[in-house]
């Protein structure tokens, strides 16, 4: 094996999302998959737990602790809780004595700034990176979809995170054009709860509006109609108050968001190039990110586009897996 092809290799890719935080490990696949939040304390101003632990502490605890997500819409809001969230999960997979430093790749998505770049890779350096290589988030979605993108023709990814969706048109390694919409799969859940909280006088913490949209969320006209029961405070008399509601109510209370998401991706349709358009209507879209999972988007693209979607295996890892690929695959792109 060439050295600059040993040298090349990532030994830790980061989707360094929102909403979530995956890592992927070249040898081992994804090690971590977690809410990026940290707890933490205003009385003792300390941080308190990270990941899915402070997840859990924030949803019983007292006001005093509180969650804070330190990426927001995809990019830095609070650099040093970012590098402390970062530190944190290098430390869980590498361990605190480890002989090197590893190789960091980490995936930003296209509408970043040169600073918010730079603040980034900041982080992942003071965190104990010894080389960090960012990484088009299209791109590594690309890549971890499947996709082989040293070949010369038109593929187009959309990506629906939890703050972003990020649809691009790649060829050759890089994307030709792309878009960067400031809404993903966590507003759709913002939608939910305030539909309850309006039409059933409820209201719903976090984590039982990401349930209803998981169980029985849709964004997409069913025939059959799916009930779920929901406990939560009523708004006026401040008790507990169960309820049932429908599928296709939680279809209406995010048909917003899912049209926005998806008239983005026919905007970027009608500005890419012919040939390479044609290439996407022979190959389809490929969706991927958590909000792919959400009922029915795919035939809602399919609708508004008249272009075939599949959503990838595994969407939520595609971009960690793509971050952690993504110097191997242009290496060989070079030595084509």
């Amino acid at each position: 094996m060439r050295k600059e092809s040993y040298m090349a290799k990532t030994d830790i890719g980061i989707d360094l999302g929102s909403s979530n935080i995956v890592v992927y490990m070249r040898n081992k696949g994804v090690v971590i998959s977690e809410p990026s939040m940290v707890a933490y304390d205003k009385d003792s101003d300390k941080i308190l737990a990270f990941g899915e632990e402070a997840a859990r502490l924030v949803e019983r605890a007292s006001g005093n602790i509180v969650g804070i997500r330190p990426l927001k819409n995809g990019v830095i809001s609070d650099y040093s809780v970012t590098e402390k969230l970062l530190r944190h999960f290098l430390i869980q997979v590498i361990g605190r004595r480890a002989f090197l430093k590893p190789r960091l790749a980490l995936s930003l998505p296209g509408g970043v700034t040169p600073v918010e770049k730079r603040a980034c890779e900041e982080a992942a350096y003071q965190a104990g990176a010894r080389d960090v290589t960012v990484v088009e988030e299209s791109v590594a979605a690309a890549i971890g979809s499947g996709i082989d993108i040293t070949k010369p023709v038109g593929n187009m990814v959309v990506d629906i995170g939890g703050a972003t969706t990020k649809a691009a048109v790649i060829s050759l390694g890089a994307p030709v054009i792309h878009s960067f919409l400031r809404l993903g799969s966590d507003n759709i859940s913002t939608a939910i709860t305030r539909y309850i909280r309006r039409t059933h006088g409820v209201f719903i913490g976090e984590g039982t509006a990401e349930k209803i949209k998981i169980e029985i969320g849709t964004v997409f006209k069913r025939t059959g109609i799916r009930t779920m029961q929901v406990t939560g405070r009523d708004v006026k008399a401040g008790v507990p108050k169960t309820f049932r509601i429908t599928s296709d109510e939680i279809r209406m209370a995010s048909g917003e968001v899912a049209t926005e998401i998806v008239d983005s991706v026919y905007t970027l349709l009608e500005k890419t190039p012919p040939e390479l358009a044609a290439d996407i209507v022979e190959r389809g879209i490929v969706l991927s990110g958590g909000g792919a999972s959400i009922d029915g988007i795919e035939e809602l693209i399919e609708e508004r586009t008249g272009i075939s979607a599949m959503t990838a295996d595994n969407p939520m890892d595609c971009v960690a897996i793509g971050t952690g690929l993504y110097n191997e695959k242009m290496e060989l792109l070079r030595m084509s």
